[in-house]
């Protein structure tokens, strides 16, 4: 194999041909400043090497016998010469301001992190290749063995490939893995907290050769980019759940993710990016981070705090922002995720119509919107750091960091994940080094007397004066009773917005989940429950029988572990379309692992709620009733993996209500449910 020129050349010359794929060879040697007797070598080299795609071209002009095009390999090597050719450059150019002036320009790059990322104003490095090699790459990926990723590898992918996660130029190897979770460091020292992985299953990463060029697809089949694998490895999820989470909690959003959704095995390499996930929702708010240091170049905002926030704006927040504004001296770039947040949470849609309804409420000379596609962690303390990366790459100044700062919620055992100024407190530590200041987050309360919103801390007579305030846990109570939510609190258009999504429970759909042995009584249960509430009327009520869906919506399926979850995982897709549309949905499998209905519960109350129920008749019980001689076979070794025989029953451990059958006839089980709905305002109390 021919060597490969030198870097700078290489650089050179693959910039050349990404740039002017189509030109002729002899204009192309004297764009790159060679004999075209060296350029002919050094393609011969570079297309033996991979990174370069030849192939011929019909036509009279002989000096145009050949086109040429970068391979997904070549672009992503074309991005690394860049990086090295800017740090070179940059130490040149600031070696030459020293013997003029004898001062440093402040733009040689750091160890960790160049100086010009502080320049909010400068374009920064993104992976997309050019509109021309795009095209090229598309054809050539048809041949590419597929992953098609998930919507958080979406996320992930897009802030990749538009210079979000920069200084990452692909999904994280083994060993930057490795130091981001010990360290929260890259391996070259660069600060990155938060591990970006293409976890992949273990039949796929069989299938796939270290040096691999794999094409990385959305859920729909269209390709968004391009990943030379060079790592491949079964990483040690408790390990990372303790250091990146702080524990191995399933309680934890993301830990529950990592165990329970994420694949087993982890793909590292660089990316080449294509083109941009499709967005159909509001298109004009969603921008880059170039797009965004453009629009400041264009306002000449040279100071920006952004205000990261996955809930609605209520008034407190508004008067947040406009001290965090004034304190910093900035612009405000209201900055809310709208990938995915926390389960539970209210969806983007509401959410973006909510900012609009309130954004005139801001100056529009000092205040923008733009939307960030992250899929967050709910990481605590090292989230903070990592949202303070992203808004400086974004080109902000300031970032105001909340009190919990994308915290979780509570722990199995009933406290917080993390204290409530942790993530200020890392931020600080690491704000010098990120380029961006933290603005701290002021618990903000209204005091009735003066008609106005004050932070808590600075109120010097609180004895003298009335304090209001409602909790988030308060506002969902008023939304789920259909309860005034008084003025002072919230703009009347978010208000409205929020209704309209939120209307009070007992207008919501919802879903009631059995779950218990075979033969512990949940289908006859369900379908008391379900004559109960059709005779009340207002929804429509279906019930998902086992056995039903069995036969028409999973005939296929054996009784495997992987099969019984996708049957309840289907049974919970249909579930959460009835709950969605206003349904009342009753679910009888026997459902036996608590991942499966935990992720059954998370999909659903998306939508509505989710009310579990335990049917908890012993075992002994259900084999007495065996009507159908089921256990009998199982005892007999006839049927294999039997749940509660030879297969193991994960008990619920906190359902909304748990039904003791023995003793108890079916008319009292189905109303202790329906009672239950009524505590809960799910139907109306008669």
């Amino acid at each position: 194999m021919t060597q490969l020129p030198e870097e700078d050349l290489l650089f050179r010359i693959l910039r050349q041909l990404d740039r002017a794929p189509d030109a002729s060879q002899r204009h192309t040697a004297e764009a790159v400043g060679v004999s075209l007797g060296r350029l002919n070598t050094c393609l011969r080299a570079v297309s033996d090497a991979g990174l370069v795609r030849i192939s011929e071209r019909g036509g009279p002009d002989k000096r145009r016998r050949f086109a040429y095009s970068l391979t997904s390999r070549g672009a992503a090597e074309k991005i690394r010469l860049t990086d090295r050719f800017l740090a070179r450059k940059f130490a040149e150019y600031d070696a030459l301001h020293a013997e003029l002036t004898g001062t440093t320009s402040g733009h040689v790059p750091l160890k960790h992190r160049t100086e010009l990322m502080k320049n909010n104003l400068a374009p920064i490095p993104e992976l997309y290749v050019s509109y021309e090699s795009s095209l090229k790459l598309k054809v050539e990926a048809a041949d590419l063995t597929s992953w098609d990723l998930t919507p958080r590898q979406i996320c992930d992918l897009e802030l990749l490939m538009n210079g979000g996660f920069n200084p990452l130029k692909g999904f994280l190897t083994e060993e930057d893995y490795d130091s981001v979770v010990d360290t929260m460091r890259l391996a070259d020292g660069s600060l990155w907290p938060m591990p970006i992985t293409l976890d992949v299953s273990e039949k796929f990463a069989e299938s796939i050769e270290i040096g691999q060029d794999i094409a990385l697809r959305d859920q729909e089949g269209v390709i968004l980019g391009t990943m030379t694998v060079t790592d491949r490895w079964a990483p040690d999820k408790s390990k990372e759940a303790e250091k990146v989470f702080g524990a191995d909690d399933l309680a934890h959003p993301a830990v529950n993710y990592l165990h329970n959704h994420a694949g087993k095995i982890y793909l590292g390499g660089p990316v080449t990016g294509i083109q941009q996930p499709v967005h159909y929702d509001f298109r004009a708010r969603r921008d880059t981070p170039n797009e965004l240091r453009a629009t400041f170049r264009k306002l000449g905002w040279r100071r920006v705090v952004a205000f990261q926030t996955r809930n609605p704006l209520h008034r407190a927040h508004q008067e947040l922002t406009f001290r965090a504004a004034k304190e910093a001296q900035a612009n405000l770039l209201i900055h809310p995720v709208v990938g995915m947040t926390k389960p539970g949470d209210v969806d983007h849609f509401t959410r973006v119509r909510c900012y609009e309804a309130v954004l005139d409420k801001y100056p529009s000379s000092t205040t923008t919107m733009s939307l960030l596609p992250l899929a967050m962690r709910m990481a605590g303390p090292r989230e903070a750091v990592w949202h303070g990366l992203i808004r400086a790459n974004h080109g902000c100044t300031h970032f105001i960091v909340g009190r919990d700062h994308a915290g979780p919620g509570k722990n199995s055992a009933g406290e917080d994940f993390y204290g409530p100024y942790d993530a200020q407190d890392l931020f600080r530590t690491h704000q010098e080094e990120m380029g961006i200041e933290m603005v701290d987050f002021k618990h903000m309360v209204y005091v009735q007397e003066r008609a106005q919103y004050e932070p808590n801390d600075e109120i010097e007579d609180k004895d003298n004066v009335t304090i209001l305030n409602i909790s988030g846990t308060e506002l969902r109570r008023r939304l789920a009773e259909g309860l005034e939510i008084p003025e002072w609190f919230s703009f009347p258009e978010v208000v409205s917005e929020l209704r309209k999504t939120r209307p009070p429970r007992s207008q919501q759909g919802f879903t009631v989940f059995f779950t218990g042995f075979s033969g512990s009584g949940k289908s006859t249960i369900a379908n008391a429950l379900m004559v109960k509430l059709m005779e009340m009327g207002g929804r429509p009520v279906t019930l998902l029988d086992g056995d039903i869906v069995r036969k028409n919506l999973s005939s296929e399926l054996g009784f495997s572990k992987e099969h019984r979850d996708l049957n309840i995982r289907r049974i919970g897709y249909v579930a959460s379309e009835i709950t969605k549309n206003g349904g009342i949905a009753i679910c009888a499998p026997i459902a036996p692992y608590q991942a499966t209905r935990r992720a059954v519960r998370e999909d659903i109350e998306a939508f509505g709620a989710f009310v579990e129920v335990h049917v908890a008749t012993t075992i002994e019980e259900c084999e007495k009733r065996d009507r159908k001689g089921l256990y009998k076979l199982a005892r007999e070794g006839k049927i294999k993996e039997f749940t509660g025989i030879s297969d193991p029953y994960d008990v619920p451990e906190n359902p909304e209500i748990r039904l003791e059958t023995e003793g108890t006839d079916v008319d009292n089980c189905a109303h202790q449910v329906v009672l239950k709905l009524e505590s809960m305002g799910l139907i109306a109390a008669h």
